[in-house]
């Protein structure tokens, strides 16, 4: 069974439904998580106001030790429960080995990041090694640690590896129809995606996940799928009857 970068949702309850779809895959996988719920709620508990710029959690200085604190204690437990049910998984952050090599996206964001460069050996090795490396969408420059928007941070590594790509989420995929669901789009290609994120068909919180997939494919993946987290999904995804693929 082939190799497989899985992005997953960060609240715990949501991730907890898809951990046993996981540990049953055969093959390897690499899983990137995102925290957004459980940030925003520490921040709110300490004082601090959530911003949000196109998508994107304005991140002052003051804030990132809190989101690298949330990021950094999610992946442990997420990597926990992947371990208890058989399936080995390591917690990692772009700190580790600098693995996720960053850079400032705008500066009016704060210390929100992309990534320039990943550290693909240290995967592989682990991979090698039957580790499923879990990593928190944190980057790293200069200056310290970055907040990456985890799909963007899934789609860099999904390309620099060379893996395909699948995004969990709550919908069944890119819908032609927003209000019907029977209308997923079982395959777009490149341009066809830029089309309807020009007409708007594309629209609100799909449009970052299909940035995401374009921009892994730019880097090197396969194919990269969005599809709703669901039981079955990766052997769906893999057979073709779940979820949009995108393809160059």
């Amino acid at each position: 069974m082939q190799a497989l970068l899985v992005k997953i949702g960060g609240s715990l309850r949501e991730a907890g439904a898809i951990l046993d779809e996981l540990c049953a895959y055969p093959g390897p996988l690499v899983l990137v998580h995102g925290g957004g719920p459980r940030i925003g709620a520490w921040l709110e508990r300490l004082g601090f106001e959530s911003r949000f710029h196109q998508g994107l959690r304005v991140t002052p200085p003051e804030q990132m030790e809190v989101v690298e604190m949330v990021l950094t204690a999610l992946g442990k437990e997420l990597a926990e429960g992947l371990s208890r049910r058989g399936r080995a998984a390591v917690a990692l952050s772009g700190r580790d080995a600098l693995l996720l090599q960053a850079q400032v996206l705008d500066p009016a964001l704060g210390r929100v990041g992309e990534v320039r460069a990943v550290n693909v050996d240290l995967l592989a090795q682990m991979l090698r090694a039957g580790l499923t490396p879990l990593v928190a969408p944190i980057g790293l420059d200069d200056a310290g640690p970055l907040n990456i928007n985890a799909d963007t941070a899934a789609g860099a590594i999904a390309g620099a590896l060379g893996l395909p790509a699948l995004f969990l989420t709550d919908v069944v995929g890119v819908l032609r129809d927003p209000q019907d669901p029977t209308s997923r789009l079982a395959l777009l290609r490149r341009e066809e995606a830029e089309a309807l994120i020009g007409a708007g068909v594309i629209h609100g919180g799909m449009v970052p996940k299909v940035g995401a997939a374009l921009h892994a494919l730019a880097r090197g993946a396969p194919w990269a799928t969005i599809a709703r987290g669901e039981p079955g999904v990766l052997r769906g995804v893999l057979e073709g009857h779940l979820g949009t693929r995108l393809v160059g």
